[in-house]
């Protein structure tokens, strides 16, 4: 294998002993200089919803250009990443011109989209690690994660970036350095991590040349894993590699930078695994569910089993106690009745009526009681045996904490910490966002916000229980036509006007109608009512 060579990404400045050289280039390179404010004409980007191209739109390519007495002697350029909005990571090497002359060297950022290019000021520099933090004065970007957990050997990677041989191929002018474009996307494999130079670097099989430096390598959820620094000379015949710096030694050049940056630990999983495992958690909850409702079922017919048993012996207690009432009341009776007859032979009137009529009435008492016996069988109240009629879906109120399920997520760039959510009268959340209750029953609303390039659609079931958002990291386009249809309606708050709701719910269908079939990401939380709050169900709204 040959030898390793650094710095592929820029390429080489020369200064006043060159300047005679490059003078002819100097009415071309110039044009480099218009960056820091030039409108251009946008490229077309690439519409897809897969997650490398979200990725894509986060990087961006890093001009170098040097100046000596007032005329352009050279021209460098690589590529990096936004990591916030206003920073983006690259290499060291690929601005280390603008640290040896800052006076002479300008710095400009060109996003993969859009209309404009930017400046940049270099805020932070590890030429150990060979990483450096550029910012951005205006303009913003939409910034990647870092992803944090294990990688695998053999793990898929794509590596993101502006490789210099494929502008060799297709550039025409110096404008084509400074018009946005789709970045260049090579897959390969991660064969291991090893250091270099006490730097820990992750070997991969991407294809990289002059170009790539200080671009990201990323899994296939578009998460960073490393930046590219290096590849192998492939003399005799010999397989090339590339080097990236690993995602470890980059979270630690951002915390001594005390840049805030996206993390995600959580293994890349495909829509398609996704939905799998969704529905396989959401299939064992409806079995312990089914499960749990048949025990109580069951725990309810033994409870309406023993009642009725208790209640056919009380029954036939009852009409045994009835019938051994009467049979003694018309043995007194007739007993009265005799010694009635026996007062009347004796002549004894008024007697022979008194026992005479108590006798009768006592038999008159043990009839009725014989004929109102009660029946050996009794019913239970059926009105208590009855499973009351389900009400129409309402949607429930009250303050929840919603938690992730990560095994019912796909979870690409998104924070995923506990999330409060209180629901209002009427599908009001959080006393401020209006959601309509869909055809599936889940109450949502569509989020389409003015800087960050992503629609969110956030949904609650009737419980409260289940809530979910779900995130489409979009190209500028898509984003253009979203917010032109989010502007139609300028319903700021909640409301129960019925027409502000229809209009709101024909908004929402419009906004849904343009997104991708399936978004970058799913986060599936189990919602609980907070801490000292319950939930109620709410009126219809």
């Amino acid at each position: 294998m040959g030898a390793l060579y650094l710095g592929h990404g820029s390429g080489t400045l020369a200064f006043a002993s060159a300047a005679a050289s490059v003078r002819g280039m100097t009415r071309l390179l110039s044009l480099l200089l218009a960056l820091l404010a030039l409108t251009l004409t946008p490229t077309t980007p690439a519409r897809a919803a897969d997650d490398i191209s979200a990725a894509s739109r986060s990087v961006v390519r890093v001009v170098t250009v040097a100046m000596v007495d007032g005329e352009v002697v050279g021209f460098g350029h690589g590529s990096g990443i936004a990591i916030s909005p206003t920073r983006i990571v690259t290499n060291a090497h690929v601005v280390e011109s603008a640290v040896q002359y800052p006076g002479n060297v300008a710095l400009g950022v060109v996003p993969s989209e859009g209309k404009k290019s930017f400046a940049g000021k270099l805020i932070a520099i590890d030429t150990a690690r060979d990483l450096a933090l550029i910012e951005i004065t205006e303009g913003r970007l939409p910034a990647a994660a870092v992803y944090t957990g294990p990688l695998d050997s053999g793990a898929d990677v794509v590596a993101l970036g502006y490789p210099g041989n494929v502008d060799l191929a297709t550039a025409r002018s110096a404008n084509d350095y400074i018009t946005p474009r789709t970045p260049t996307r090579s897959e390969g494999n991660m064969s291991n991590m090893q250091a270099v130079d006490g730097v820990a670097m992750l070997i991969h099989t991407a294809k990289i040349s002059r170009g790539n430096s200080g671009g990201p390598l990323v899994d296939q959820c578009g998460r960073i894993v490393g930046i590219n620094t290096a590849i192998t000379r492939a003399d005799d015949g010999d397989s090339p590699f590339a080097f990236a710096i690993a995602g470890r030694e980059l979270t630690r050049f951002l915390t001594d930078a005390d840049q805030q940056y996206g993390s995600i630990g959580t293994p890349c999983l495909s829509l398609a695994e996704a939905d799998a495992r969704d529905r396989a958690a959401i299939d064992a909850e409806a079995r312990a569910t089914a499960e749990a409702n048949a025990a109580k079922e069951a725990a309810a017919k033994l409870d309406r089993d023993l009642k009725q048993a208790r209640a056919e012996e009380e029954a036939l207690a009852s009409r045994e106690n009835r019938i051994a009432l009467a049979g003694v009341l018309f043995v007194i009776g007739a007993l009265a009745g005799g010694a009635g007859l026996l007062f009347y032979n004796q002549k004894n009137l008024r007697n022979a009526k008194i026992a005479g009529g108590a006798g009768a009435v006592l038999m008159l008492g043990a009839a009725v009681l014989f004929v109102t016996r009660p029946d050996a069988h009794a019913e239970i109240d059926k009105e208590a045996a009855a499973v009351p009629a389900a009400d129409a879906p309402k949607l429930a109120e009250g303050s929840f904490l919603c938690t992730i399920r990560p095994d019912r997520s796909r979870i690409t760039v998104s924070a995923t910490t506990d999330v409060p959510v209180t629901i209002g009268k009427g599908g009001c959340v959080n006393g401020r966002t209006q959601y309509t209750r869909g055809a599936d029953d889940r109450w949502q609303r569509i989020l389409v916000p003015n800087e960050e390039a992503t629609v969110t659609v956030a949904s609650i079931d009737s419980t409260g229980r289940d809530y979910r958002v779900e995130r489409y990291l979009l190209d500028a386009e898509t984003m253009t036509k979203a917010r032109e249809t989010r502007a139609a309606i300028t319903l700021k708050s909640c409301t129960a006007n019925p027409d502000e709701l229809a209009g709101l719910a024909a908004q929402q269908d419009a906004i849904r109608s343009a997104l991708p079939a399936s978004p970058n990401e799913r986060l599936v939380y189990r919602c609980q009512p907070a801490s000292g709050a319950a939930a109620k169900p709410a009126a219809a709204p």
